[in-house]
């Protein structure tokens, strides 16, 4: 029997409203602030209602160029952003079901000191590993290139580990069954792997995408130009210590837009990783 606790339930929802309240506000504060100009920006109290530069500054950051930014415009940011994320997403993704699956699947001597030896590279921050894998960028010529921003990234012990752990309940007598019909390792693999992961495979893409697409230490290591910088690398140049050299409203602009395709992504996604993180029957 269900409780009726109208009390309890008001004094739930206020505190759920305050919170989005304190979560969203920023972000709505930063919204008007890109609708309006750098005199009204710089000149407080800033309002609370959106301007009338709307059009023209979303105008602006994509056809013209943004502000120490050196002619790149926000389109170009948005293209090299959205290339690293779904390659370091994507790419991890596969990496990890391959090495799971091997792992799992496959008996050959020494598999599971190699498992380890992936799982053991979790305890290695990333500033420990920074500087070699930058060396071996650099010698092989791979800085200011989609490569060079991706490739080091593609590597996850974690999602090998999440990928390992389900395939461990896969059923015996299914393994049996598919050798018997007469499918072989790639056909298994891909027939039936990969349709019962499916949900495992949309909820770690949804982290490995945001995870690709906030990256801002590689990159700003990996590009010396601007046209290869990720959005946020150019939002911090695009800040200086003068507020009268900052283009503020750019830089809200480019704020609200670097926002837009990971909550897009959580959208749009979130039936699937709500199931990819709580669904128990497989």
């Amino acid at each position: 029997m269900i409780e009726r606790r109208p009390v309890a339930n008001l004094v739930s929802h206020f505190v759920l409203i305050i919170g989005v309240l304190v979560v969203a506000f920023p972000i709505y504060y930063s919204f008007v602030a890109s609708t309006r100009t750098v005199a009204e920006i710089l000149t407080p109290p800033l309002p609370l209602w959106p301007g009338a530069h709307f059009v023209d500054n979303y105008v602006q950051a994509f056809t013209g160029s943004l502000h120490r930014i050196g002619g790149v415009n926000l389109g170009t940011l948005l293209f090299n952003t959205t290339v690293v994320a779904l390659a370091i997403a994507v790419g991890k993704i596969i990496i990890s079901l391959l090495s799971a699956y091997a792992v799992v699947f496959f008996r050959f001597p020494g598999r599971m000191v190699f498992f380890w030896m992936i799982f053991i590279t979790l305890m290695l921050p990333v500033e420990v590993r920074i500087m070699p894998t930058y060396q071996v960028m650099v010698d092989l010529g791979l800085i200011d290139t989609y490569t060079g921003l991706t490739l080091p990234l593609m590597a996850s012990a974690t999602a090998t580990f999440l990928f390992r752990q389900f395939f461990l309940t896969i059923p015996d007598e299914l393994v049996e069954a598919a050798r018997i019909d007469g499918a072989g390792p790639l056909r298994f693999f891909r027939d039936v792997l990969l349709p019962l992961s499916k949900t495992n495979i949309a909820a770690l893409f949804v982290i490995l995408f945001i995870y690709g697409w906030t990256q801002y230490l590689w990159p700003l290591l990996m590009t010396n130009r601007n046209d290869m910088n990720t959005i946020l690398i150019a939002l911090r140049k695009m800040v200086s210590f003068a507020d009268a050299d900052t283009q503020w409203h750019m830089v809200m602009v480019t704020t609200i837009l670097a926002l837009l395709p990971p909550v897009l992504v959580v959208v749009l996604m979130q039936r699937w990783f709500v199931k990819g993180l709580v669904e128990s029957e497989k």
